[in-house]
């Protein structure tokens, strides 16, 4: 019985193994392609070659569950095909046995989708978009064309770059309010280093001019060096570099934490949040889904409409997904909900028609 789960095994990992290929193929020439398009000066064509390359995992994670969708729909589509899963059921192989012979590999696609999701996309993704913002400013990082606005405390502070683990930054801008929300201050520092030595870590800003707002006057003044002691550590920066859909799960829960503690819109980061922590739950809804598919309607369809029947499945998911997203974020249900009911249907749907088979 062994060897049967193997084989069967076998079969669906390959197929996930040839969608995955085909599915990164085409994702990383539309993306070589669209970044050659955006080629300056500054942005070569080699820039856009190694920039691709080094997002191409958080690609690779973003298509495992429709991987495994495809992978399962191919792999069992043509065992049955082949008439073996007829004769490995009047063999009294049950069909549950097969369905578990099948959910072996994509417990295995669970497990990658979870370290590619937590340690190994987001890093290269943030050391990409940091050394892009770079290039993209000639090395000086000075352009406020780019970076991001965020706020703290009663400050509002503009990042040009955040460069690859947080505690360094290029380009701070800060807008420092009273009370009665009027700008008292306005400074820029070309860059800013995180000093952990001290008692109670601080950022150390260079190259500051900073501009003071009083009772009808203006001043201007000039700093080699200013500390700045804010609630702001460079492991919550590192999180402010790339969407949402493309941070740590880790990182996505402390910074809508951080957010919400702020009194700022946190939902968005908490959508992106459970949707990457249940997305091992989304593939197993899929591929159970896509057997009972095989099972059922598809049994003896041709390949190409198990093709198409997997992209109209994903597709169907996608839209569901995306439509329930802004939905939670419009008119303020859970965002769990709204992560949780495609997945929920994909199941449901599955156990009825592998219940009627």
């Amino acid at each position: 019985m062994n060897r049967l789960d193997a084989y069967i095994g076998k079969s669906v990992v390959l197929a996930m193994l040839v969608v995955m290929a085909l599915m990164s193929s085409l994702d990383f020439i539309f993306t070589l392609a669209d970044e050659l398009g955006s080629n300056t000066d500054n942005y070569s064509a080699a820039d856009a070659l190694f920039f691709t390359l080094r997002i191409m995992p958080t690609g690779i994670y973003e298509m495992l569950p429709f991987s495994a969708l495809g992978g399962a729909l191919i792999g069992l589509g043509i065992l049955a095909s082949n008439n073996e899963l007829v004769v490995m059921q009047a063999a009294g192989v049950s069909t549950s046995r097969i369905v578990w012979a099948v959910t072996k590999p994509t417990l295995g696609v669970m497990v990658i989708s979870l370290v590619l999701g937590e340690f190994v996309a987001p890093q290269l993704e943030q050391r990409a978009q940091s050394d892009l913002a770079i290039i993209e400013s000639g090395g000086q990082a000075l352009s406020s064309a780019g970076g991001d606005w965020r706020k703290i405390g009663n400050e509002f502070i503009h990042i040009n770059v955040i460069l690859p683990g947080g505690d360094e930054l290029q380009g701070v801008t800060r807008y420092v309010l009273d009370d009665r929300r009027r700008v008292q201050s306005s400074s820029f520092a070309t860059s800013a280093r995180y000093i952990r030595d001290s008692g109670e870590p601080f950022w150390r800003l260079m190259g500051v001019r900073e501009t003071r707002f009083g009772n009808g006057e203006i001043a201007v003044s000039q700093y080699e060096t200013l500390d700045w002691r804010v609630d702001m550590s460079p492991e919550l920066l590192s999180v402010l570099l790339v969407e949402p859909e493309r941070q740590s799960i880790s990182g996505l829960y402390r910074f809508a934490q951080y957010f919400e503690n702020e009194g700022l819109e946190s939902s968005s980061y908490y959508l992106a949040f459970w949707k990457k922590l249940l997305q091992p739950l989304a593939t197993a809804s899929l591929v159970l889904l896509a057997i009972s598919f095989v099972f059922g309607p598809l049994r003896g369809a041709t390949m190409g409409f198990r093709v198409f029947v997997a992209i109209s499945i994903g597709l169907g998911f996608t839209i569901v997904q995306r439509m329930m997203g802004p939905a939670s974020l419009l008119y303020g249900f859970d965002p769990l909900v709204a992560v949780l009911v495609p997945i929920l249907l994909c199941l449901l749907a599955g156990i009825y028609l592998l219940r009627r088979v």
